[in-house]
């Protein structure tokens, strides 16, 4: 092993943080007081760590074989420094086997399994940080600032804003989670607003709210799959926020395809989702989307922005705004990633009461390398999130609309970002 611990020398002491190894058996690499220490128990786990498969690292971590010690920030600029490259341009995930795979991990009872295994782990666990309306997507920091709270509301406004929601209007939201947007829609817009869930604990949490509110008249929550939906219902509006990246690849074009069928002619759609940076790739290299896969989200696939516009257009969508929030998604998580690390005690009592001490401290370990994880990824530009509005352009308008438009959409874009 001097081979390996020659080879990893020269990365432990260019590091942008004081990073240091103690190998299997006690042997120290690096300072004696660094920032980051990883305390290796087997020397797989030292052959992945110089190899650059960050992933298979993160695993040992999450499953007791490692042992990390250091803040989340500073452990993610190391990790950065010790890939051996852009996990993004490892190649893209493609071929039959690829198409057939991907089309088989997106059934109805894989795709409710696999939401239940991510959503359903404990609403408390997520209630520890996320913001009070627990919006668990992209937030929107329209200045400097601003915080967590304040900036999901103004996602939420923009989302409303960018849809052109008005009183009276059918608004369906597909993914509703635990209900943020739906009820933004509903309180501040005066929209009739239907949503639908795979998570039973979301459900459930926004059914409660809606009677709370006395909202019963106006909002409604189902436990549904999107493809279960009646093509007839013509919504004005549709959102989709955070979910199609558990759509899965093949079955793009036709997710949009319903959505448009749902769509009243001339309705406009809002999907926002996260997307893949610098290539069309599924997953990220290194072995990181192997540990999202299998610690996190399940099934999750993500493509490149013009591979969600190429899919639209199949789908019968016209593109009329594209917005790329990457920059707000690094800074949301790490709101979330700072607040959980303010938390942990908190959140290890609450996951061992839901799944036991040894389970839940696994959870515990993979969300926070996931979330800061993810927050590094969002920085370096391995990851994108995009807001697409677009519309379903055939068939009558709505009654006052500009001539020759073929959608609710103006000739212009200065009702999204009204002046302050």
């Amino acid at each position: 092993m001097d081979s390996l611990v020659r080879k990893m020398a020269p990365q432990l002491a260019t590091a942008p943080v004081d990073l240091a190894v103690v190998l299997p058996g006690g042997r120290r690499l690096g300072p004696d007081r660094a920032q980051v220490n990883l305390c290796f128990s087997n020397w797989p786990g030292v052959v992945a760590l110089a190899a650059g498969r960050v992933g298979q690292v993160a695993e040992d971590i999450v499953e007791g074989r490692t042992e990390l010690q250091g803040s989340m920030r500073a452990v993610m600029a190391a990790a950065v420094h010790l890939l051996p490259g852009s996990p993004v341009h490892e190649g893209p995930c493609g071929g039959l086997w690829g198409r057939l795979r991907s089309w088989l991990a997106h059934t109805r009872s894989r795709d409710a399994q696999q939401i239940r295994f991510h959503y359903d782990i404990g609403d408390d666990f997520f209630a520890l940080w996320l913001d009070p309306l627990r919006v668990y997507s992209c937030a929107y920091f329209e200045c400097p600032g601003v915080g967590l709270a304040q900036a999901q509301e103004a996602k939420l406004d923009l989302i409303c804003r960018k849809l052109m929601l008005r009183p009276g209007e059918r608004f369906l939201d597909v993914g509703a989670g635990w209900g943020g947007l739906l009820l933004w829609a509903a309180e501040h817009y005066g929209v009739h607003a239907h949503g639908i869930t795979l998570s039973r604990h979301q459900h459930a949490h926004v059914t409660r709210l809606i009677a709370e509110r006395g909202l019963q008249g106006r909002v409604r929550i189902e436990l549904r799959d999107y493809r279960d939906l009646d093509s007839a219902q013509g919504y004005d509006r549709i959102a989709s926020v955070g979910m199609f990246e558990h759509v899965g690849l093949t079955r793009l074009p036709g997710y949009f395809a319903k959505l448009r069928h749902l769509l009243r002619p001339g309705g406009l759609v809002m999907n926002h989702g996260i997307t893949a940076g610098g290539v069309d790739n599924t997953e990220l290299g290194s072995g990181i989307g192997a540990f999202i896969d299998h610690y996190i989200f399940p099934g999750g696939e993500l493509v490149h922005g013009s591979r969600v516009l190429r899919a639209m257009a199949q789908g019968g969508l016209e593109m009329l705004d594209t917005e790329n929030l990457r920059p707000h998604y690094a800074r949301t998580l790490w709101a979330w990633s700072d607040a959980l690390e303010a938390r942990l005690a908190e959140a290890r009592a609450v996951l061992a009461r839901a799944h036991g001490a040894g389970q839940g401290e696994k959870i515990l370990r993979a969300y926070r390398l996931y979330l800061a994880g993810c927050a590094m990824g969002f920085e370096q530009g391995w990851l994108a999130l995009h807001q697409v509005l677009a519309s379903r352009a055939d068939g009558e308008v709505r009654t006052g609309a500009l001539p020759g438009a073929q959608s609710d959409y103006p000739f212009h874009r200065g009702y999204m970002y009204p002046a302050r």
